[in-house]
């Protein structure tokens, strides 16, 4: 099948290598000439485990390709999917306006043959609609289907999860456009849900509002597990168990960041309240979420009181989860706005993302070359992102390098009584030491 794919970013450049690698002919399309001359030299612009080696093996195979001429490629391909951002607004509503100009540049591409168009792109209901009346309005003559099938790919694991996807939504009334699209998916997975197209725009929404719901409950539960001297790992381990809930999600900690649950739990905030809807449970999970941070900040008032200006804080990880550069709603940075204001000395490393944090930050802290020179002499530690190579290190580590043996844990890495036994003051989420 001749796909073309606009957007490179996350989705857009995973989704068409992937299908590339199916044995697809996909054209990516970007407006960044910069970009797209990186990628047609096998570099990638976004840090994804295992993409660069599939870039560069599905270009020398002759099934990929990369250009800025979109309307090209759109007379070459069956199938066009839309995979641009859909940025928060100041409103909280998604910004459209990139999608809504890929669909007029689409209208005034297409010719007369039969074209599928996809909004792989987190849209809000109705959607499909208006792209299909954006490029009618281009070209009224225009043969077209306008579909929508959300992606559900997580950072990190992008690749993993295109080839082994939990289930693809397809939502259109177009039994040609329907049959199309799943002779495209059928090689990924028979778990295939047909549905109309808002019911399929509105899953998207539904599915990780309601991730993002497990998290800002399990951080609340870990709030008052830390006042009455319970342990939600043990909680969390218990609710699991139950075959109704589940142990995905129940991980206590900073809160939720990056580029969907944010996003996306605003975008349906605002698309309830366009209808006059108050969404409450909505309400409490962006606010749970937007506070959590600050458990860190309480936590230093608790050990340092007042007296935290010059102190030296070795910050683990920055970007907003392991195995991405990714630091969109990352809580390092909220983190490090509160401490920096308290008079703190922050030195900080993560593996991938000091590059992203430095074009976002600058200078405001100092970046460490490795795990050791971030410790060395620190007053207080903060784990922030759950990397492997933090995971690894043990309480004798920690303490040989820092000045003052002080652990605040956000993702309840370390074991709190091995903590205790080195002679740490440490403390987790919801953890009982």
């Amino acid at each position: 099948m001749k796909i073309t794919v606009v957007g490179t970013g996350y989705v857009g450049l995973v989704s068409g290598t992937c299908f590339s690698e199916l044995g697809n002919e996909v054209i990516c399309v970007d407006k960044i000439e910069e970009k797209v001359n990186m990628l047609k030299g096998g570099d990638i612009p976004i840090y994804e485990p295992g993409l660069k080696e599939l870039v560069q093996k599905n270009q020398a195979e002759g099934r990929l390709s990369f250009t800025t001429d979109l309307e090209d490629a759109v007379k070459k391909s069956e199938v066009v999917i839309i995979a641009v951002g859909t940025p928060s607004s100041e409103s909280g509503a998604a910004n459209m306006s990139y999608v809504y100009t890929v669909a007029e540049e689409v209208g005034q591409a297409i010719g007369s043959d039969f074209k599928v168009v996809v909004n792989k792109s987190t849209v809000p209901i109705g959607t499909a609609e208006e792209v299909k009346r954006i490029i009618l309005e281009k070209n009224n003559t225009a043969d077209v289907s306008v579909c929508s099938v959300p992606e559900f790919l997580r950072e990190g694991s992008a690749v993993s999860d295109t080839f082994n996807p939990d289930r693809v939504i397809i939502g259109t009334e177009c039994e040609r456009a329907r049959k199309t699209l799943i002779e495209l998916h059928k090689p990924l997975t028979d778990q295939i849900l047909l549905t109309d197209v808002r019911s399929s725009e509105m899953i998207k929404y539904a599915s990780n509002a309601f991730l993002a719901t497990k998290i800002s409950f399990i951080n609340e539960i870990a709030n008052i597990c830390d006042a009455y001297g319970a342990d939600v790992v043990d909680v969390a381990k218990g609710m699991g168990l139950d075959d109704r809930i589940g142990p995905k999600f129940l991980q206590a900690g900073l809160g939720y960041g990056g580029s969907c649950f944010p996003k996306d739990t605003k975008a349906l905030i605002h698309l309830a309240e366009e209808k006059a809807y108050e969404p409450q449970l909505l309400y409490a999970v962006k606010d749970i979420n937007d506070r959590q941070y600050q458990r860190v900040i309480h936590q230093l008032n608790g050990i340092f009181g007042e007296d935290t200006k010059g102190l030296k804080v070795a910050l683990l990880g920055l970007a907003f989860k392991p195995n991405t550069d990714d630091m969109r709603d990352a809580p390092s940075l909220k983190i490090i706005e509160e401490v920096t204001e308290l008079g703190m000395e922050v030195v900080a490393y993560d593996p991938i993302a000091i590059e992203r944090t430095q074009e976002l930050i600058g200078d405001k802290i100092n970046y460490a070359k490795n795990v050791t020179e971030t410790l060395q002499d620190a007053d207080v530690v903060i784990l922030v992102t759950e990397w492997d190579e933090f995971k690894q290190l043990s309480p004798a580590a920690i303490k040989e390098q820092v000045r003052r043996p002080v652990v605040i844990d956000g993702r309840n890495v370390f074991d709190p009584n091995q903590m205790k036994e080195a002679g740490f003051i440490y403390h987790g989420v919801g953890r009982q030491v």
